[in-house]
């Protein structure tokens, strides 16, 4: 018997700022199952995906280490390496990857879905005053990836990230405008700063 799809578990739509908030992690999410429109990371409920690459990618096993790691993503996380190297700080990749953590924490129990909004509603006053559009976003994001994946030269994880082009097709999908799918079409980035609203799917 297949997995259940998402969308049964949980089909009330995201509100426009939940989505918004949800789009924040679209850059790291490029698998194909990748749910881009709900709080739950993927098309169908797998919980022991989301604990299992929480454990391989992260070693992160309990709400503590989970909290503990999304805390410093959210004050430093990567970004002051690529301050000390490039002069600026590509928050966008943290917080990309602060978004991908906390959904898959809420997947798979780590995080109630009530506090999973709470950890993103955390990070948006900074965001949203970093950044001006999803492409700002998208561009620091790929800067951070850049220096990140540059770290990882030499080492025994160098094989672990995806080529940069691949990264940058999947910015490139996301930021597409006639693509009525990307979630940064669906949600944009102004939408923040305006009154919540509910969607219609």
């Amino acid at each position: 018997m297949g997995k259940q799809r998402t969308e049964r578990k949980y089909p009330t739509p995201l509100t426009l700022h939940q989505l918004w908030m949800v789009s924040l992690g679209a850059p790291v999410s490029r698998d194909r199952d990748a749910a881009r429109t709900t709080l739950y990371p993927f098309t169908r409920i797998d919980d022991d995906r989301a604990r299992h690459r929480l454990a391989e990618e992260w070693e992160i096993h309990t709400r503590e280490q989970l909290i503990g790691r999304l805390g410093d993503l959210a004050r430093s996380g990567y970004r002051a390496a690529a301050r000390a190297r490039l002069g600026v700080e590509p928050l966008a990749w943290d917080i990309a990857l602060y978004t991908d953590l906390t959904r898959r924490g809420f997947a798979c129990g780590l995080v109630t879905e009530a506090d999973a909004w709470n950890l993103l509603k955390n990070v948006v006053p900074r965001v949203a005053g970093t950044y001006n559009s999803w492409q700002e976003y998208a561009d620091h994001y790929l800067l951070g990836r850049q220096v990140w994946r540059d770290g990882l030269r030499g080492t025994p994880d160098a094989s672990f990230a995806a080529p940069q082009t691949t990264a940058d097709a999947h910015l490139r999908r996301l930021l597409d405008p006639s693509d009525a799918r990307s979630p940064w079409n669906l949600a944009p980035w102004e939408a923040i700063r305006r009154p919540d609203r509910a969607r219609t799917v």
